[in-house]
């Protein structure tokens, strides 16, 4: 199966493509066109916005980025991104020439953040998210951040705030990043919250 840019696999009506990014994708490698329209095929679930986003430059020679938004059914809110990155003669540490990176910031309500077990809960929402996708990769590690701000003075905002941070890359063991992006969609549907698809919280008002 052709999986090239601009071959049978289209990008998902959720993402937003710039002329200069079409420009730049015809003189990429075929393997990083494969790996890019392969993230671009993934269909979120409709309370997640995916838009393409500038990736970092100085990372490796070619990288795309997606950027997601979302809020939970407890007014919940999280941003993240997704980080593809391809250097043809790999890197230190990769164990291949793709490498995805992740990151992850959400808000936390009190409770939650006084729970020991934290850290550990959140790493497994990667590592669950990538399972039950069916990814296959390598050379996985990261970390899991808890911060906590007080405000003083003529600061809006609540006077206290709690913060999770996830930082996480890996090494996709082929272009088929799919099950990649899927697992990116349900960390983040994690961390606010989120049902599974299909499922209505008690209470939750249905929309059409």
């Amino acid at each position: 199966m052709d999986r090239s840019l601009g071959a049978s696999t289209r990008p998902s009506a959720r993402f937003r493509l710039t002329v200069e990014f079409v420009t730049a994708m015809t003189q990429a490698p075929q393997l990083f066109r494969e790996a890019v329209g392969a993230l671009q095929s993934v269909r979120p679930r409709a309370e997640l916005a995916l838009e393409t986003m500038r990736p970092p430059q100085r990372l490796a020679p070619w990288s795309y980025a997606v950027s997601c938004e979302v809020t939970g059914p407890a007014d919940v809110m999280a941003s993240g991104r997704l980080v593809l990155l391809h250097d043809p003669d790999g890197q230190e540490g990769w164990d291949g020439v793709l490498r995805l990176v992740l990151y992850v910031r959400a808000e936390l309500d009190r409770e939650l953040a006084t729970d020991p077990f934290l850290p550990a809960v959140g790493w497994s929402w990667l590592t669950d998210g990538l399972e039950t996708s069916g990814a296959n990769w390598t050379a996985l590690g990261g970390t899991v951040t808890e911060t906590s701000s007080a405000r003083f003075g003529d600061i809006s905002g609540p006077a206290r705030t709690d913060d999770l941070e996830l930082r996480a890359s890996w090494t996709p063991t082929d272009t088929y990043l799919e099950s990649h992006g899927e697992a990116f969609c349900q960390v983040m549907g994690s961390v606010v919250g989120l049902p599974p698809v299909g499922v209505t919280l008690f209470g939750q008002r249905q929309t059409s």
